[in-house]
Parts: C-alpha cells; sequence; structure tokens
C-alpha cells in the first residue's frame, strides 16, 4: 500500500520510514536548487534508494512534491513544544520565526514545483494556514500567560508581518536584515509587558 501520507495509512516500519524521511528532504533540496524537471531517478539516488522504493511512497511527482512540502510545514510547526521546553516564551518565539523564514525560503525555492502540482488539481496548502496560525497562537499564549508577550497580538498578524519579512531573506545576503527585522517584530510583541 503506498504512503502518501494519508491518516488511514498504516504506520511504516523502520526502515521504511527513514526512506521515506530520506526521499522527502532529497525532494525538497532537489526541487528547491534544481526546479521542478528534477528527475524523480535523480531524487531516488540522492536519497540512497531504488526508484521502486520512491514509487512504493509516492506514486506520483505530485504526491512526492506535496509530501515534501507537507513535511516541512510539519517540522515547522511541530517544532513548538519542543522549543518552548527549551527556552523561554519569548525565545522560543524568536528561535521559531528564524524556523519559518528557512520555511518560507524553501517553499519560494520549491515555487514551481508546487505550481505544477496546482496546475494537476492538488492543494498543497490546504492546511498551511491553519497550521501557522494554530502554531503561532501556542507560541503567543505561551508567552502572554508568562509576561513576556503582550496579549493583544493576533496570531493572524504575526503570519502576515513573518511573511513580509520572509520576503527580505529571498536572498542570502539579506538574511541578516531579516534577523534584524524579526528582532523588531519581537519588541512589538513584547511592547508594554513586564518580565
Amino acid at each position: 500500500m503506498p504512503d502518501n501520507g494519508s491518516a488511514a495509512a498504516r504506520p511504516l516500519r523502520a526502515d521504511a520510514r527513514r526512506n521515506r524521511d530520506r526521499l522527502l528532504e532529497s525532494a525538497v533540496r532537489a526541487f528547491s536548487q534544481e526546479g521542478p524537471d528534477v528527475t524523480l531517478d535523480a531524487i531516488a539516488k540522492d536519497a540512497g534508494v531504488g526508484i521502486g522504493t520512491l514509487y512504493r511512497h509516492f506514486p506520483t511527482r505530485e504526491a512526492l512534491v506535496e509530501a515534501a512540502y507537507r513535511n516541512e510545514l510539519d517540522r515547522l510547526c511541530d517544532a513548538v513544544p519542543g522549543l518552548l521546553e527549551a527556552a523561554p516564551p519569548d525565545r522560543a518565539t524568536r528561535a521559531w520565526m528564524d524556523r519559518f523564514v528557512d520555511y518560507m525560503t524553501t517553499k519560494r525555492g520549491m515555487a514551481d514545483a508546487l505550481r505544477a502540482v496546482i496546475a494537476s488539481g492538488g492543494n498543497p496548502y490546504a492546511h498551511s494556514r491553519d497550521r501557522l496560525v494554530g502554531a503561532i497562537a501556542t507560541l503567543l499564549e505561551a508567552g502572554a500567560a508568562a509576561g513576556a508577550v503582550r496579549r493583544d497580538v493576533e496570531p493572524g498578524d504575526v503570519l502576515t508581518a513573518l511573511s513580509g519579512v520572509s520576503l527580505a531573506a529571498g536572498d542570502p545576503a539579506q538574511r541578516e536584515q531579516a534577523g534584524r527585522l524579526l528582532d523588531l517584530l519581537m519588541d512589538g510583541l513584547r511592547h508594554g509587558t513586564t518580565p
């Protein structure tokens, strides 16, 4: 049974999970750096598996692109609990912002491949906004509870601000500027709080 990422798919064996994870990492890298025309053979080879293994997990190019994108989204959103365990909420939020910029840079690199998925009738972005807003809401709630972040901030507003900042980081030479902008955004989120 192909593992297309659906909730109904049965759990994968450990070796199959490792192969799937390597395929997704290779796909993100390939689609980001080489565009949508990279061969699936090249992705399988980079992942250290055969093409049959790739097709067992992802029966079509579109399924691979969509799974690679959603995997990146999941990694970003699923990082929130660990960040909150490792650091105070405001520092966890700032660290997550850096990860968000990395995610957006990857997404931009995969833009042509993602457009091909959309053209074929897929919607890789179906749940993206909800997941991102939920992750930001969790960070903001933890920050507000700790008195480190304002209570009157809408998660959707923060998502919009982060998306804007990520545009400044499109060129690696501008990553430093993006970091300064994220620091300013965090200062705004802290404004009026008393530690």
